[in-house]
């Protein structure tokens, strides 16, 4: 197992950590639950993340890619164009070919990398319709990563993440527990050892919603998180702008880092 002396988190709100709350209601997420697992027995072990909600692909390379070969950590993990493929039209094999790039990159300047595929979302209600689209795209990166030999987590194969449970009701974003077994998940594939595991059954359920609720929350989430996000994409919007990343320098682990004036929780 290799030790990890410092840590640069790369990406959208999946790495940002919504929706899993700390206490103090900022967010957390399975980055930084990474990072506290990668830190432990690890006094000089330092930690960035760089991500931020709503980032495109080509945000994410200008913005974030520049530090982190600058930063030159031992570990970078980078999830990245998954809001390009749910817009509408977009080119799956054009974002694969430019994540290709980004992936070259950060191997050839010796860092570990460590990539996430997309989740299935055959289990979600309306999200469903994308499944096509983020097979074909995390197809291409298993090819990225085994050419350039950086790891991946395989979230498709993640059976937990088939449970609504795994899903806020945005059903864009983790929860908690979520994030929780990503983490887990992610230590594993770098062989890192924990005291838990990601595949833990959830607790039994007695009963499911019927088809009436199912139809009046889908129509409740259209309302609410579809079309605004469709607006803003409209629009050039962004639910990152004006926020700045919530670990934008290398520096030693702390679980509640200090928040930026200009970093508000989401509502």
């Amino acid at each position: 197992m290799r030790e990890y002396d410092s840590y640069v988190a790369l990406g959208d709100s999946f790495t940002e950590g919504l929706n899993d709350f700390n206490p103090d209601g900022t967010f957390r997420g399975w980055a930084d639950r990474l990072a506290e697992i990668l830190a432990e027995g690890q006094p000089g072990f330092q930690y960035a993340n760089l991500a931020l909600r709503g980032k495109m692909l080509a945000e994410i390379i200008e913005e974030q890619v520049p530090i982190a070969l600058e930063l030159k950590p031992d570990l970078v993990t980078l999830c990245a164009g998954g809001n390009d493929v749910i817009v509408p039209g977009s080119d799956v094999d054009e974002i694969a070919a430019q994540l290709d790039e980004v992936i070259g990159k950060l191997r050839a300047a010796g860092m570990d990398v460590l990539v996430f595929n997309g989740p299935d979302t055959k289990h979600l209600p309306v999200m469903s319709v994308l499944r096509g689209k983020i097979g074909i795209y995390n197809a291409h990166l298993w090819t990225s990563a085994v050419r350039h030999g950086a790891k991946i987590v395989d979230l498709w194969a993640m059976d937990p993440l088939h449970d609504p449970r795994a899903w806020s009701d945005d059903r864009l974003h983790f929860t908690a527990e979520g994030h929780r077994r990503i983490a887990l998940r992610a230590a594993e594939v770098l062989g890192v050892p924990t005291s838990e595991d990601w595949r833990e059954p959830w607790p039994v359920v007695d009963a499911r919603a019927d088809w009436i609720t199912n139809r009046r929350s889908d129509l409740a989430w259209t309302k609410t998180h579809l079309l605004p996000w469709i607006r803003r994409q409209l629009r050039g919007e962004s639910m990152g702008d004006g926020l700045s990343p919530k670990r934008p320098q290398l520096a030693p682990f702390a679980v509640h880092p200090p928040v930026s004036d200009d970093r508000a929780p989401a509502s």
